[in-house]
C-alpha cells in the first residue's frame, strides 16, 4: 500500500479531528509525523499526546470532544449530504490553492469541484452603489464569457452580485464560507447557495454545522485568493474586508486589480487606494486578460467548441459558407442521407457552428466564420 493511500485512508480521521478546536494544520501535521498515522493519534492516551507536542489546553479539547466522535459516522453523514472531504493529497484538491503557505488540512465540498485552473476572485463592499453593481456585473459576465471561474464569499453586495452574474452568463462559480457548507450566511442568500452547488461548488475549511464567526470571515480570505489567479476588487471603501483578500493575495504572490472609482465616493475609496499602491487599475476585462497572460485564452477555447466533434460535422463545415444553403443542397453536396444532415446540423446549430436562416436554410455562424478568416490571414 503505498503512503498516498495511507494519507486517502486518513481522511476520516482528518474529519474528526477538524471538529476538535486547536487542531489545525501545523499540530494535525505534528501529529501525523509523530504516530505514522492520524488513526494512531486519534486513539492515542493524553500523555501519548503530550509527547507528541500538544499542550495540555489541546489535550483537554481533545478528552473533552472525542468520545462523542465516530470517523465512521461522520463519513457516513458527509455521504447522505453530498459533502465531499478533500486532503492536500486527494486527487480534487485544488493544485493552486496547495501552493499557499497557510492552506487548509481539509476542504469540504458540497457540488462540482473541477480543476477551474482559470479562476478569478471577485470581492468587494456589502454595501455598493448602483455604479459598484453595474461593474461587476459587467466585468464579471465578460471575464466568464472568456472562461473564468469566479472565486466570492457569497456574502452580502459585490459577493453575490459576482455569484449571480457568473451564473446568469452561463459560468461556474465557487462561495468560500466563513461557515460549514450546510450552513448558508447570509440566510437570504440560500436559493443562491443552490444554484452554486449545481454551476459550481460551496467550500469551507470548518466541518458541517460549524455556525459563522467574525474570526472566520478573515481567515477564509486567504482560500478565496489562494484558489485564483488574482483578486479583483470593484468597489470597496477603506474599512472593506475585500482589502484583506486583496492583501492576502499579495502574500500569496497572487496579482491584485481595482476598479479605479469618484474621489468624492466612500464606496470606492480602498479601490483608488490599491490602485495608488500598485493594484492594476481595470477598464475592462481586456485588462485583467492581459496582466494574466490569458488574452488567446477567449479564442483558443471558442476554437476548441468549434472543432468538428464527428466526421459527419466536418464533412458538413466544408458544405457551408456565410451564404445560405438549403439542406437539400447540404446532402447533395455532403452525399450524406437527409436524416443524418438533419440531425446534425441540428446538433451544430445548438454548439453555436452553424445558424439555421429561414426555413430549413443553413449559414456558418459568425463566430466560426471569424475564425476561419483570422486563419487565411
Amino acid at each position: 500500500m503505498t503512503a498516498l493511500t495511507d494519507r486517502e485512508e486518513n481522511i476520516k480521521y482528518r474529519v474528526a479531528f477538524s471538529y476538535i478546536p486547536g487542531i489545525g494544520r501545523v499540530r494535525l501535521a505534528r501529529l501525523e509525523n509523530h504516530f505514522g498515522s492520524l488513526e494512531a493519534a486519534w486513539k492515542a492516551s493524553p500523555a501519548a499526546l503530550t509527547g507528541a507536542g500538544l499542550e495540555a489546553k489541546v489535550i483537554q479539547e481533545v478528552e473533552f470532544k472525542r468520545p462523542g466522535i465516530s470517523p465512521e459516522a461522520e463519513m457516513e453523514k458527509l455521504e447522505r449530504a453530498g459533502i465531499q472531504a478533500l486532503s492536500p493529497d486527494s486527487k480534487g484538491y485544488p493544485t493552486r490553492l496547495k501552493e499557499i503557505y497557510d492552506h487548509p488540512p481539509l476542504l469540504y465540498v458540497k457540488g462540482n469541484l473541477q480543476p477551474d485552473e482559470w479562476s478569478l476572485a471577485v470581492v468587494g463592499t456589502r454595501r455598493p452603489t448602483v455604479y459598484g453593481r453595474q461593474l461587476t456585473e459587467e466585468l464579471v459576465a465578460d471575464l466568464v464569457r472568456q472562461n473564468l471561474t469566479i472565486v466570492s464569499g457569497l456574502a452580502r453586495g459585490v459577493d453575490s452580485i459576482a455569484h449571480n452574474a457568473a451564473l446568469e452568463a452561463g459560468g461556474r462559480s465557487l462561495a468560500v464560507l466563513g461557515c460549514g457548507v450546510d450552513v448558508i450566511y447570509p440566510s437570504e442568500n440560500a436559493a443562491l447557495a443552490g444554484r452554486l452547488v449545481e454551476n459550481g461548488a460551496l467550500i469551507s475549511e470548518h466541518p458541517p454545522g460549524t455556525r459563522p464567526r467574525p474570526e472566520y470571515f478573515p481567515r477564509r480570505n486567504r482560500i478565496i485568493s489562494g484558489l485564483s489567479l488574482g483578486v479583483l476588487i470593484t468597489e470597496a471603501g477603506e474599512d472593506s474586508g475585500a482589502l484583506i483578500t486583496a492583501s492576502r493575495a499579495l502574500e500569496q504572490n497572487r496579482e491584485v486589480f481595482a476598479v479605479p472609482g469618484s474621489v468624492l465616493s466612500p464606496q470606492s475609496a480602498g479601490c483608488n487606494r490599491l490602485i495608488q499602491e500598485g493594484a492594476k487599475l481595470v477598464r475592462d476585462h481586456r485588462d485583467i486578460l492581459e496582466e494574466l497572460n490569458l488574452t488567446a485564452m477567449g479564442h483558443q477555447a471558442q476554437m476548441k467548441e468549434l472543432i468538428p466533434a464527428t466526421e459527419e460535422e466536418a464533412q458538413l463545415l466544408g458544405c457551408l459558407t456565410a451564404e445560405p444553403s438549403h439542406i437539400d443542397e447540404v446532402c447533395r453536396l455532403s452525399h450524406l442521407p437527409m436524416a443524418t444532415v438533419s440531425s446534425t446540423l441540428a446538433m451544430m446549430e445548438l454548439k453555436g457552428m452553424v445558424k439555421q436562416v429561414g426555413s430549413l436554410n443553413y449559414s456558418l455562424a459568425r463566430e466560426l466564420r471569424e475564425i476561419y478568416r483570422v486563419g487565411i490571414e
